[in-house]
């Protein structure tokens, strides 16, 4: 299946997100890859004349926590079927007064506070290092952010997104260190992905959907799963909408972005030494730069 064009926008689900709402036509594609299965079927589909993939990153029944979830299966299985942009939907805590639960963020940068998680298709054969000072896609996130506001989303421009590694929600004690850090919405899965992205090529921005205040705020309960879930539901018909109107608005065509040609200068390992195993393992992401 490598290389077919199946689908060109593809859309990661996080918590209350399982489906896609208004996708037509939809076929449901198992796919396996070098390094193992995604997180559940693939959904293609048609939406707004556009060829977009849908994915459960949680799998559709919730089953994986953040730290389970194989991000380098579910990029490489985009990638394999030709999506260029990812819309990222994810339930994020707010780390700053004036981002309420239910508003929406669009962030501009990340902080990595995971731990023992892959965040990169190289190594084993081939070494590559991505410049990643940007790590969202402009374009996209421009996007996401007009079609927020068009759709009647209270939408902040920007920011910083701290991944952590979870399950567990923050102490008080890291709530309030990062919230002197500058953070301002805090989750558990995008910086992988946005990471593995930039490697494979794809264009990514989050849509990140506020459900809580962590449990730095004085004056609001600290965050628990009960308290999420009216949130949540409202957060994923909100999300719904905004990606519909994303997909619809999203630039037609061949991306200008650099975010197509990440590799083109990042390849260390001159092209005679890299291992045919891993030439072949990667070749979705790198065949055109060794073929």
């Amino acid at each position: 299946m490598s290389g077919e064009k199946i689908a060109e926008i593809g859309v990661l689900g996080g918590s209350g997100l399982y489906d896609l709402a208004g996708l037509e036509k939809v076929e449901t594609l198992e796919l396996e890859t070098p390094f193992g299965p995604p997180s559940d079927v693939v959904m293609v589909g048609t939406l707004e004349d556009r060829r977009v993939a849908f994915l459960a990153r949680h799998g559709r029944n919730h089953q994986l926590i953040p730290s389970e979830i194989n991000y380098r299966a579910n990029i490489f299985a985009l990638k394999t079927i030709g999506v260029e942009r990812i819309l990222s939907a994810s339930a994020v805590g707010s780390m700053r007064e004036d981002i309420h639960p239910r508003d929406v963020v669009l962030p501009e940068q990340f902080i990595d506070r995971t731990r023992h998680r892959p965040s990169s298709f190289f190594g084993d054969g081939i070494a590559v290092h991505v410049s990643f000072a940007d790590p969202i896609c402009s374009e996209v996130r421009r996007t996401l952010l007009s079609c927020a506001r068009a759709v009647g989303a209270r939408a902040h421009d920007g920011g910083i997104y701290l991944c952590m590694e979870g399950p567990a929600f923050s102490t008080r004690a890291e709530s309030n260190l990062y919230r002197a850090w500058g953070v301002d919405v805090i989750g558990m899965t995008n910086l992988q992905e946005a990471k593995l992205s930039r490697e494979a090529e794809i264009c990514y921005a989050t849509l990140a959907l506020a459900t809580d205040y962590d449990c730095w705020h004085e004056a609001e309960a600290d965050v628990t799963v009960e308290a999420l879930i009216g949130n949540l539901r409202a957060n994923s018909a909100l999300a719904a909408g905004v990606l519909k109107a994303a997909i619809r608005e999203l630039p037609r065509g061949a991306r200008s972005c650099a975010c197509a040609s990440a590799l083109q200068h990042a390849i260390i390992t001159p092209p005679g030494a890299v291992s045919a195993e891993a030439r072949e393992r990667l070749r979705p992401i790198v065949g055109r730069y060794l073929d």
